[in-house]
């Protein structure tokens, strides 16, 4: 039997496509890069998902998993074609209100999720700015954050088991309701995996208490030092506000052309910050961060007197991707992280960066954990410019690895940042990495190439002790 006879014995005819059309509108995330896969399959439970497995296994070709295809570093692009298995038929939710939990379908919506445990005066805390549209199984993959995510933690904070398929098409549970479960955390490894270790189809996610009151303040800054200073300066006061985000002038107009929505586009930067618990607490940090963006020179510091006008200021926040429709017809994104002390230089940087390029560039992101999303507007029919756009995203991520931090904080790395993974990790952590991966899918099906650069697999150890580079010995 061919590979898609296959499937559609297991999956039926519907559920696994193979028309041109129908591939095309797969073949990539919303990232720049395409693949071709040879076919698209919508399982509906975990023992689908291992039939496909065993049959992707028996015929050689890669499983690339995909939930909405939100991901920006091409984790779901199929670039060496395969099978696309599609998580968003595996949608159900089951909300155990007692013990703050709830068993999710990878396929879930994010935002569906805290919907659905709103009622209970629960709810989810990683919240994307694409939480209207990604699932919780590309959460899981990507270990995705989002606004609020800096008091509370991101994705692996709030997964406490999971149903997962393995090589082989082995259906396993990892941790579960105990706080400590015994054994190796497989559960840690697979979160932030993205798909390389296997595919996750049920989730058991932590569910928050609403808190009984919320104080959200917009501030605006002649400058992007003085609003990335008050960052700084609010968690050094031993504050941790429920979100810090920043969004610059340029960003600012295009939301404010878009949405008009009355945020402050003469300012060079904007500071949105949240904080969240009983009345009188809030009120008492509110009052503490207004004063310290005084004294940083904020201009104006307004705080949301109804829901109405939070739910504005959000919404301004999240649509700033969408927004920037009105300037080009592609962006391109990154997420390096850097230490919250070192955003003024970091900023700096990177603006020049642009200037060098000439490139048109926007900048929000999540301020009080240094997580950064500067935002590249261009055509990328144009080669020339997509050659500028690529140097300068690696220039980017070279600043923030030189100021001590990191190359993703919650987009993962996908194909984007791969060739860069050797100036983060040494040949060591590449190795130990490559070979966790050869112990969860040795025939090398699910996701292969993302990640991982080429020839991370270093050492052949062949059971026989032999000492690696700068003395280490396994």
């Amino acid at each position: 039997m061919t590979l898609v006879s296959e499937l559609r014995a297991v999956l039926g005819t519907d559920d696994v496509l193979e028309e041109p059309v129908e591939l095309h509108l797969y073949s990539k995330d919303a990232s720049l890069m395409r693949g071709q896969p040879t076919c698209v399959t919508f399982p509906e439970d975990a023992a689908e998902v291992a039939e496909i497995v065993k049959i992707a296994e028996r015929h050689e070709v890669p499983i690339v998993a995909r939930g909405a295809g939100t991901g920006l570093a091409a984790g779901a692009s199929p670039t060496q074609g395969g099978i696309v298995v599609v998580t968003t038929a595996m949608n159900s939710i089951d909300i155990d209100v007692e013990n703050r939990t709830a068993w999710v379908g990878a396929g879930v919506i994010n935002l569906d999720l805290s919907v659905a445990a709103r009622p209970h005066g629960l709810y989810f805390a990683p919240d994307p700015s694409s939480q209207s549209a990604c699932t919780i199984g590309g959460n899981v993959a990507n270990n995705s954050g989002g606004p609020h995510c800096l008091s509370e933690g991101s994705t692996t904070s709030h997964v406490l088991g999971m149903e997962v398929v393995l090589a082989g098409g082995e259906i396993e549970s990892l941790g579960g309701q105990a706080p400590d479960p015994i054994g190796f955390d497989l559960k840690g490894a697979i979160v932030g995996s993205e798909g390389t270790l296997g595919i996750v189809t049920r989730v058991l996610v932590r569910l928050l208490p609403m808190e009984p009151d919320v104080r959200t303040l917009l501030m605006d800054f002649p400058t992007v030092e003085d609003a990335a200073r008050t960052v700084s300066d609010v968690i050094a006061a031993g504050l941790v506000p429920a979100a810090l985000e920043l969004m610059d002038q340029r960003m600012c107009m295009v939301v404010e052309n878009w949405l008009q929505c009355g945020l402050p586009v003469d300012s060079a930067a904007v500071l949105l910050a949240e904080v969240v618990g009983e009345t009188e607490g809030v009120v008492s940090q509110a009052d503490l961060i207004a004063e310290i963006a005084r004294r940083n020179n904020a201009f104006d510091v307004d705080i949301a007197e109804t829901e109405e006008h939070r739910a504005t200021l959000w919404k301004a926040r999240k649509s700033a991707f969408g927004a920037i429709a009105q300037l080009a017809p592609d962006y391109y994104l990154h997420d390096a992280v850097v230490p919250r002390t070192r955003l003024v230089e970091t900023m700096r940087s990177v603006y020049d960066i642009a200037d060098r390029y000439d490139l048109t560039m926007l900048n929000v992101f999540h301020a009080g954990d240094g997580n950064l999303h500067p935002l590249i507007a261009f055509d990328s029919s144009d080669p020339e410019t997509n050659q500028r756009v690529r140097q300068a995203g690696e220039e980017i991520l070279a600043v923030a690895l030189k100021a001590g931090g990191a190359l993703s904080g919650e987009h993962g790395i996908g194909i984007e940042k791969r060739d860069m993974m050797r100036a983060n990790f040494t040949e060591l952590d590449l190795d130990a990495q490559a070979r966790l991966k050869e112990s969860f899918d040795p025939a090398g099906v699910f996701n292969p190439t993302k990640v991982l650069p080429e020839g991370s697999r270093c050492f052949d150890y062949g059971g026989v002790r032999r000492e690696l580079p700068d003395g280490v010995w396994v």
